[in-house]
This record gives structure tokens, C-alpha cells and sequence, in this order.
């Protein structure tokens, strides 16, 4: 029996909405969705949001949402695909060598690897978007060509088994992608 569980990977100031989005859309698609952070805890997520007059997102605090597991005890055997949540978490979460070791992991076993908003700085960091085609929040683009990797203006991007979206107003598209992948679409 192949594994139905899908790693969703984030920490304090993960985007709110990105993390409870994927919950229910993996759940709905009858997957099962179990979060990751460096720590088992409530986790304080953030809310982005793009208000006018601002040159940048803004953030304002978001939900509390419980981590299930720990890096140290995720078997990627259990799992078919990991999930990269955007929000600040990914500026700390990328110099964690458990979790790149991890992520380099599900790419070696050639797992289906997703990435939204700053999720592709985890990637990056790991050495995995060289000679590929993604996007992501327009403002770390300069990571992606600093890292090998092309950066694609569009909602979505599908590059093998990476799949990448620019931010939460990206989910229609991104989650499209995703089924259409994994043949549920």
C-alpha cells in the first residue's frame, strides 16, 4: 500500500492560511496531512497580507496551530510528498541541517516536493532548484537565479516533481496542479 500522508513542513510565523489551506484540501482529497516543525507545540502562525499605500506584505498575528511531529521523528517511508510553507518560518527553517537532510531525502527517494511563497528558500538551501524552473513570492526571486534555478512569473509551476506557487493567492492554481499530479485532479 503506497503512503497517503503528505508532510507539511512550517514553524512560528508560518502563513496562516497556507498551513489550514493545506489541511483541508489534502484531507478533502482523502490524504492525510500531518504537520512538521522543530518542535511539538501550538505553533504561532502569521497572516500576510498586501494593503494598499505598502510597497511590502504586511503581517498581523494568525492562528495557533498544533505541530505533530518533529523533524527527528518524520520516517519519509511513511510519506509520499512534502510540503514548504511560506510566512517568515522558511528564514530559520533553511539553515536547519535536520531539515534539509530531510528534504534532500524525499528528492533523492524521488517524492513529490511542494513549495509555496518563501517554502523555496528551504529548497534552495538545499541545493534543489538548480537548473529548474519555479516561482515564488516575487521579492526572494533573487535566491532562486543566485541558486541555479530559473524564476518563472506565473501562479503556479510544475518542474518534475517539484511543484511551486508564488503566494496564498496562488491556491486554485497550485492545488490544481497538485491533483492534476497526483491524478486527482
Amino acid at each position: 500500500m503506497k503512503p497517503d500522508k503528505v508532510l507539511i513542513v512550517t514553524d512560528d510565523a508560518g502563513e496562516s492560511f497556507e498551513i489550514l489551506y493545506a489541511q483541508h484540501r489534502f484531507r478533502e482529497a482523502g490524504y492525510t496531512p500531518v504537520i512538521a516543525a522543530t518542535k511539538k507545540k501550538l505553533l504561532n502562525g502569521v497572516i500576510h497580507d498586501f494593503d494598499p499605500g505598502w510597497n511590502t506584505y504586511i503581517e498581523k498575528p494568525g492562528y495557533l496551530i498544533q505541530s505533530e511531529v518533529t523533524f527527528d521523528e518524520v520516517n519519509p517511508d511513511e510519506y509520499f510528498a512534502m510540503l514548504l510553507i511560506g510566512g517568515r518560518a522558511p528564514e530559520f527553517l533553511r539553515h536547519d541541517d535536520q531539515l534539509i537532510s530531510l528534504v534532500k531525502t524525499f528528492a533523492a527517494q524521488d517524492k513529490w516536493l511542494f513549495s509555496v511563497c518563501h517554502g523555496i528558500q528551504i529548497l534552495a538551501a538545499a541545493g534543489l532548484v538548480e537548473g529548474r524552473q519555479v516561482t515564488s513570492y516575487c521579492n526572494v526571486r533573487l535566491e532562486v537565479s543566485t541558486c541555479g534555478g530559473e524564476w518563472i512569473d506565473q501562479e503556479s509551476v510544475v518542474d518534475g516533481k517539484i511543484i511551486t506557487a508564488q503566494t496564498w493567492e496562488s491556491h486554485a492554481d497550485f492545488y490544481r496542479d497538485i491533483f492534476a499530479q497526483l491524478g486527482d485532479g
